[in-house]
């Protein structure tokens, strides 16, 4: 014969026993008011504990349902934007690549490409790098200044731009900086990058 345990596993069906042990008094079957005492005591916390387990779902679906509708909003606003900067006539896919509103190629083959990024100087040595993820988890970026013999990791970017603050090695005087990048894919490299990179002057 099957065991059965007397005690409900769903937590609803146990608020419901709890009501129907409740009624016990003390004195009956053995039992002391320290007995029940204590019952009263674990029976009222885990009742508390339900109704704020049961709050916090109500709320969550709330929340969820509410984020759902602002996706839809969001969404309803992107699309109609998208579809007109598609249609400007100074749109390219690069350009769409690099606002997220041009599809990467599915079938795109990290092991034999390079990453192409696009450098802007910001001033004082500040230089933004601009790239295009096509699948990977990131990039490396490195640089090579005038007067350095090997390539210096600069840093990894998980998302385009990426920012290199490094000053200027002379203030107020201008420099050349060569930049380079290679693909990132669970924390490592794939790919590989320009031996030269992309040549870079610096003007302050």
């Amino acid at each position: 014969m099957k065991k059965t345990d007397i005690v409900p596993s769903n937590d609803h069906d146990l608020v419901n026993w709890i009501n129907r042990f409740s009624s016990i008094t003390a004195g009956s079957y053995g039992l002391t008011e320290q007995d029940l005492d204590n019952f009263r005591a674990v029976s009222d916390d885990f009742n508390t504990k339900v109704a704020t387990a049961d709050d916090a779902q109500n709320l969550s679906k709330k929340a969820t349902a509410e984020k759902k509708a602002s996706r839809q909003r969001l969404e309803g606003v992107i699309r109609p934007l998208a579809r007109r900067i598609k249609c400007h006539p100074d749109y390219t896919k690069g350009v769409g690549l690099q606002f997220g509103i041009e599809s990467s190629p599915t079938n795109f083959d990290l092991s034999n490409a390079t990453p192409d990024l696009t450098v802007i100087d910001k001033t004082d040595g500040t230089v933004e790098l601009r790239f295009t993820r096509h699948g990977s988890d990131g990039v490396d970026f490195y640089l090579q200044r005038e007067q350095d013999v090997a390539w210096v990791l600069v840093g990894r970017a998980t998302s385009s731009p990426y920012q290199d603050i490094r000053p200027l090695l002379v203030p107020g005087k201008s420099e050349i900086r060569r930049y380079t990048a290679v693909y990132m894919q669970k924390n490592q490299t794939i790919g590989y990058s320009r031996c030269n990179g992309t040549l870079y002057s610096i003007i302050p």
